[in-house]
């Protein structure tokens, strides 16, 4: 599970085995767990909740969105690095 960054206490990390779906980030207090919250990551540099398993309030989960969007650069290059893809999928 490569992790990414620790941002508010929150862990953000891939999950080793998910290349074949779009871009996208796991959330998540602590360990990674599989009740982790999952954020898309967009065309045009932001981010979409696919879910919030991990019941992360509404106020710290538009934080850490915010953090992802301005770490996108960054997080396309390792999702590139990490899953060996010159093309990255995007959910929209």
């Amino acid at each position: 599970m490569p992790s990414l960054f620790i941002a508010s206490g929150y862990k953000i990390y891939f999950w080793s085995n998910e290349n074949n779906e779009p871009i996208h980030v796991h959330i998540s207090k602590g360990n990674p767990t599989s009740n982790s919250t999952k954020i898309w990551l967009t065309r045009k540099g932001g981010c979409l909740i696919a879910n919030n398993k991990s019941q992360i309030p509404e106020n710290e989960l538009n934080e850490l969105m915010d953090i992802i969007s301005a770490q996108y650069f960054m997080i396309c290059a390792k999702w590139k690095e990490f899953f060996v893809v010159e093309e990255i999928k995007f959910y929209c």
